[in-house]
């Protein structure tokens, strides 16, 4: 006989629960397959990145479409994010902690600098960004833009990575460290060292490393219990941007985002 997990009307299965809790991991892996830069996608191409058989896909696909999830583009047989998403990222950003509470911190710092600055939370492989302001078109960011960041290559990312335990940087590291300018770095031990080096001066600085001519400057976010989940930058061409500044830019940005940590209720 199943054990089974009790409430106060029925009695459920435990088989049942896991095999929902399965079902649920591979929706989310066909929602993952979307980006900015993949809006819409094939059923061909779902099959492709998830490794799921042509009916799984199409079946999971059709139950993504009938809650909202996912809309269907039948003329060219395309698939993009559906609305019923954004509307619960919306509900999700503004009940976030640190999307009001860092408001004047990167009003203050973007007045400061002149520099586009960024607020990103990590999810255990990137960087989501909760807030942006100074968007411009030479930093390719928009403030009303929210994105996925890669962990390893931006400043941001980096300021929040370093401060995570060994076997987060690890999984990350064994996921695969993607290049997208001539400066990212996809060596493992490479990483490791910047990493290391970061925690030591703490501040992280992307040149160029995933905008080809960006320089960005990162340090941590920590919450209430001194955990670092966040990180917070300041990112702008690098003709404007200039590398012998960077020192001191960086003790401006790491005095707000220790302003921030301490608004989360963060003491040291």
């Amino acid at each position: 006989m199943d054990a089974t997990v009790k409430d106060k009307k029925t009695k459920i299965p435990r088989r049942n629960i896991e095999e929902g809790m399965k079902s649920l991991g591979k929706l989310v892996r066909v929602l993952e397959c979307f980006s900015t830069d993949d809006r819409a996608l094939s059923l061909s191409d779902i099959c492709a990145r998830t490794g799921y058989p042509r009916s799984t896909a199409h079946r999971l696909m059709a139950s993504l479409r009938e809650v909202g999830f996912l809309d269907q583009d039948r003329e060219r047989d395309a698939y993009r994010l559906g609305l019923k998403l954004f509307e619960l990222g919306s509900v999700a950003l503004s009940n976030l902690d640190i999307h009001r509470e860092a408001y004047p911190f990167v009003e203050a710092l973007e007045r400061m600098t002149g520099n586009t600055v960024t607020v990103a939370i990590f999810d255990g492989f990137r960087a989501v960004v909760v807030r942006r302001s100074g968007g411009t078109s030479e930093t390719g960011a928009k403030p009303d833009q929210i994105e996925n960041a890669p962990a390893h290559c931006t400043s941001v990312g980096k300021a929040t990575l370093a401060f995570q335990p060994g076997d987060v940087v690890e999984r990350l590291i064994a996921r695969g460290l993607e290049r997208f300018t001539e400066t990212t770095i996809t060596d493992g031990d490479v990483l490791r060292a910047e990493l290391a080096e970061i925690r030591e001066r703490g501040y992280s600085v992307d040149e160029g490393e995933h905008r080809p001519g960006l320089r960005c400057i990162g340090a941590p976010i920590r919450n209430q219990h001194g955990r670092v989940f966040a990180g917070l930058s300041i990112s702008g061409p690098s003709w404007q941007l200039h590398k012998e500044s960077v020192p001191e830019l960086s003790k401006v940005v790491i005095y707000h985002a220790d302003r921030i940590s301490r608004a989360l209720g963060y003491t040291a």
